[in-house]
């Protein structure tokens, strides 16, 4: 039970090597989920890590299992004006204070690293670092809860994820997840009704979590104090960013921690992994696989083997060469690993337009005339929304969750109020290495909306290397955006009913082959659920309290005119 400056004592486990004679290094691990809960990644994930010689130290974080004082979930840093504030970042220095002190045969130097709310802890901890603190590895780490992490997009609400984690964390059985009366999701979440009934059916005001949610629909100070921008002004210590691809949860997070510590970097110790990975997918296995896609090399056991243990052995031990390029990331499609000077590697690429065309076409040839139909229309209804996985949807604890990034898109792709476009076949490779955007010029009759846009490889219907993957439709790219949200996250305002207008969507960092003979496909859709709450499509104050009349059909339409042309804008390696 370690003190911490307040009188607190936080729960820790210490695990010394047998035999141990020489002077080793610590390796910290801090948890909201408790500290047994730790003890499978560490016989599996960091095998490797256990094989080259640590003291590990698991903890349970403030308020949580048998560590005393008050949880708040992701407790914003510090005033540091005040003396007697304490944060998640005070509680790791005084903890790694401690162990320095305490702990028999180490030699001096920790690091810290953690994977999604770990790796938010490993982030604070970076923040004011101890001394001691001499190489970090933040991997899946938010880092922006409103804006792009597991409980906003875009300021839209991710439903599922964000009722059934708070439910679990915060709920009276611990880690127990919320049990549902139904096999599919889908149709409890729909029964469920408007979210001004969570409270009132299930949650009673109870869970400190859903209540923020409730009222704190904007992007006030709430969000922002939680948020990393503002206080990533420096690089601490050695920064090993860890991300996934496929990441059901925290994609955004460890991309805009890596950016943001980048303009702060002159000494280069700021590096980025992105692989072909879900949710920690890098922790355990081989990492061949995720879903039904074959990667066709081992890039779990590489990044442990090649890039995590060499990190840490470099910075606690002083043992090898760190070699470690300012970013290597996993192209997909080619299926082969890439090392780059900076990320987004700007000079090996050309920014180029892939137009919305007439007839369902994508070209990267602008369009030249409308036909008298300026745009694509479909109808939009709340009651009949489009599901973000094939039904029946599972709970996201222990099901398809995990990988449902990587789903065959064909299961949605005919649907009415799915607007689906597509190149022709392409005549050569085009590889995407950087960040895409959407460029969605739309119109809609009522005057709030959602717009999702995903980027697609279609492979070939005669695809005789895996018969079985013909004509996948493999999802490359995606997000949501909350039409309200259109020139402010902090001041939302009411759409101009059928009146195109202009929505940049970020659909993030991409490294991705679309090979010869495949084709480039986005889909355009309103609604993507239980994963994204209803939008009632009529403009309310908070959604939260949105009543049942509120929700109303609306007819979307698209644009691929020569004056309002949408397009999705991709870096194109040379």
């Amino acid at each position: 039970m370690i003190p911490v400056r307040d009188g607190v004592r936080l729960n820790t486990e210490i695990y010394i090597p047998k035999n141990t004679r020489e002077r080793i290094p610590l390796l910290l691990l801090r948890s909201a989920y408790g500290v047994p809960h730790l003890i499978p990644p560490w016989v599996t994930g960091l095998e490797e890590l256990a094989a080259d010689g640590y003291i590990f130290v698991f903890q349970d974080i403030r308020g949580r299992f048998k560590s005393e004082g008050q949880f708040v979930m992701l407790r914003p840093p510090r005033d540091k004006s005040d003396p007697d504030a304490i944060d998640e970042s005070t509680d790791t220095y005084d903890t790694i204070d401690w162990l320095i002190r305490n702990v028999p045969n180490n030699n001096g130097r920790i690091g810290v690293l953690g994977v999604s709310y770990s790796g938010w802890l490993t982030v604070m901890a970076m923040l004011d670092p101890h001394p001691a603190l001499k190489a970090v590895s933040p991997q899946a780490s938010p880092a922006d809860m409103f804006l792009g992490d597991d409980f906003h997009h875009n300021g839209a609400f991710r439903l599922s994820y964000g009722f059934e984690y708070v439910a679990m964390v915060e709920g009276s059985n611990a880690l127990q997840p919320f049990k549902f009366d139904r096999n599919d999701t889908f149709d409890w979440y729909l029964s469920a009704g408007t979210l001004a009934n969570v409270d009132d059916r299930y949650f009673h005001r109870a869970l400190p979590t859903w209540s923020d949610f409730v009222i704190h629909p904007n992007y006030d100070e709430f969000w922002k104090n939680q948020a990393f921008d503002r206080y990533l002004t420096r690089v601490t210590v050695p920064t090993l960013n860890v991300a996934g691809w496929w990441d059901q949860e925290d994609f955004y997070g460890p991309l805009r921690i890596y950016e943001q510590l980048e303009t702060h970097d002159s000494t280069h110790m700021n590096y980025l992994v992105v692989g072909p990975w879900n949710h920690g997918g890098w922790a355990h296995g081989d990492g061949n696989r995720l879903g039904k896609i074959d990667f066709h090399l081992p890039a779990s056991r590489y990044f442990r083997d090649r890039i995590q243990t060499p990190f840490f052995a470099y910075f606690l031990k002083d043992k090898g060469k760190f070699e470690l390029p300012e970013a290597i990331t996993f192209q997909s499609g080619a299926n082969e690993w890439r090392t780059y000077d900076e990320w987004p590697p700007i000079d090996i690429t050309t920014g180029r337009k892939v137009y919305f065309r007439e007839n369902g076409k994508l070209s990267f040839d602008p369009p030249q005339s409308d036909d008298g139909k300026p745009c694509d229309p479909y109808v939009s209804d709340p009651s009949r929304p489009v599901p973000y996985r094939k039904r029946p949807i599972q709970p996201i604890s222990g099901s398809e969750w995990e990988t449902w990034l990587l789903d065959d898109q064909r299961f949605i792709t005919d649907r009415a109020d799915v607007l689906t476009l597509q190149t022709d076949t392409l005549p050569e490779d085009v590889t995407v290495t950087g960040k895409v955007a959407a460029h969605l010029v739309a119109s809609t009759s009522g005057t709030d909306s959602d717009w999702v846009v995903k980027l697609i490889d279609v492979l070939p219907e005669d695809f005789p290397q895996d018969p079985q993957m013909s004509g996948y439709q493999w999802m490359i790219a995606n997000d949501v955006f909350r039409g309200r949200f259109r020139k402010s996250f902090e001041r939302p305002e009411p759409l101009r009913p059928n009146q195109p207008e202009e929505y940049t969507i970020d659909l993030h960092s991409v490294n991705h082959t679309f090979r010869k003979g495949h084709r480039i496909m986005i889909h355009v859709q309103s609604t993507w659920f239980p994963l994204i709450d209803r939008n009632p499509q009529k403009f309310v104050e908070n959604i939260f309290a949105a009543k049942d009349s509120d929700y109303r059909l609306a007819t979307q339409c698209v644009y691929h005119s020569p004056g309002l042309a949408s397009y999705i804008e991709m870096p194109i390696a040379k």
